[in-house]
Order: C-alpha cells, then sequence, then structure tokens
C-alpha cells in the first residue's frame, strides 16, 4: 500500500485560495489558474489532487462544480468535496469526474445517510471529513465550512463509522489548518489507536519536508499539502522523493504504531 501526497487546491468562485483556521474571512487569492495548477502537480509526479469547494461548503450548494470538473480532466484521481447535501449532489460530482467524493458536514450531521452511501456506492469511493477541533476537553466536530459546532464528538462517531465499513478518513485539526506549525501528530496517533482499520489523510499544519516523514511513520495513509507547495517551502517533487512511496508502515495495515 503507498503512501499518498496529495496536493490540494481551495476554490472560491474558481480561484486558487487558501484559508487561515478555516476562517473565510482571514482568505489569501493565488494568482495561479486551477487546471494549469492542477497539471503542474501532475507533471511532478502526484496522483491524487484534493479539490474543495469552499464556497458550497459555506453555501450547501456545489457552486465550484465547473471548476472541479476541470480539475478532474487533469490527469490526476480528484477527490473532492464542499457542499454535499444530497444523493444528487454525489451523483453530479461522479458525473464531473470526481473518483472519490469528500463527506463532511452530513457525515456528522446525518451519519446514517452517509453509511448507506458506503454501502451503495462502496468505500472506495467515499471520503470521511470529520474536521475538529479540541475544545472542552474533546474532539469537537465542526460543519457548514467550520462555521457551525456540532454537540457530537469525534470519539462518539468514529465506532459508527468503522462498524458501516468506512475505509477513508481526512481528519483536518482545524486550529492547525494553513497555520504551517506542524500537522498534529497526536491526533494522528489517536486516530490510529480508535480505529485502526481506517485510512486516515493527515491535514492541516504541514510545513516542511520532516513533517511528511512524521506523518508516514506514524501510520498516515497520506498527507494533504496546501499553503506549504503554494508558498514554495517545498516542491512537490521534493515532498514525493521523502517519503517511501513503495512500502507502507506495518501500522497502517491494522497493527498499532509502534515508532511514535
Amino acid at each position: 500500500m503507498t503512501f499518498a501526497v496529495i496536493p490540494a487546491i481551495d476554490l472560491r468562485a474558481g480561484r486558487v485560495v487558501r484559508l487561515l483556521q478555516g476562517d473565510y474571512g482571514r482568505c489569501t487569492e493565488y494568482p495561479l489558474e486551477p487546471l494549469a495548477l492542477a497539471q503542474a502537480y501532475a507533471a511532478a509526479g502526484a496522483e491524487w489532487l484534493h479539490g474543495v469547494d469552499l464556497d458550497g461548503a459555506r453555501s450547501g450548494t456545489l457552486e465550484n462544480l465547473p471548476t472541479l470538473r476541470r480539475l478532474a480532466s487533469s490527469g490526476l484521481r480528484l477527490q473532492a468535496g464542499g457542499g454535499i447535501r444530497s444523493e444528487a449532489d454525489i451523483e453530479r460530482l461522479f458525473e464531473a469526474g470526481v473518483s472519490r467524493v469528500v463527506v463532511g458536514s452530513l457525515a456528522i450531521c446525518k451519519p446514517q445517510q452517509v453509511m448507506c452511501w458506503l454501502g451503495k456506492y462502496g468505500a472506495e469511493r467515499i471520503t470521511l471529513a470529520l474536521d475538529t477541533r479540541w475544545r472542552e476537553g474533546a474532539w469537537r466536530l465542526s460543519s457548514g465550512g467550520w462555521e457551525s459546532d456540532e454537540k457530537i464528538t469525534l470519539d462518539e462517531l468514529l465506532p459508527r463509522y468503522v462498524e458501516a465499513g468506512a475505509r477513508h478518513l481526512l481528519c483536518t485539526d482545524i486550529d492547525r489548518d494553513g497555520m504551517l506549525t506542524g500537522p498534529n501528530i497526536e491526533l494522528l496517533q489517536h486516530l490510529r489507536h480508535a480505529a485502526p482499520t481506517l485510512q486516515v489523510q493527515v491535514s492541516g499544519g504541514v510545513r516542511k519536508l520532516a513533517d511528511l516523514r512524521e506523518a508516514q511513520s506514524c501510520g498516515a495513509a497520506g498527507v494533504i499539502l496546501g499553503r506549504a507547495l503554494l508558498e514554495g517551502r517545498f516542491t512537490l517533487a521534493e515532498a514525493l522523493a521523502v517519503v517511501d512511496s513503495t512500502v507502507m508502515p506495518a501500522s497502517a495495515a491494522g497493527r498499532e504504531p509502534t515508532s511514535c
């Protein structure tokens, strides 16, 4: 099983942007054309691309679908979400060429519905996005573009998805997102112990190449790269070179991490 280095393209009104800690008021726009950026990532050796419709995540509609459709034509396998509120939305993304749909708000607010989708479309076609903040002694889940905090906690919801056969989990520490303070390895360890059968994608805070190696050694299935690539802290080619992309640590195959 390979360790996936996945560049991310976050979209607002068809433009490449990044938010700080999910705050729409702290948005940086980059003078990059989305498809050209995706093609550059493909040329550098990426296999997957992570696309986020930030407008849709906030509004509950697929506002950047035309741009996501173009990204799906880049030669990369596209994992994308933001604004999914119905099965029709999932179908529209699949029809646009998305390989794996990311379900966030509904995965938190309507888990039974999402579990039905896991059964219908298969666990390989859906990534759960359980994005979280540490508050009041627990990992609290956020929805609606991270603007609403839900009552259910990560540890309460996660076992239900494990039992339902989920396979892919994207879990962002919101407090670290876009901050370049390093990924939350403690959260990764927690997830690997709580749900060792899930393939966990680390997201939020990656700042240097050593962060990738640490995430891999601690059992992550992959890492999402956003701001660090956009601001040139390292190149995608360097990121791909620093990880062993041919061998996954034993911990990622369902055993506990031993080096973390």
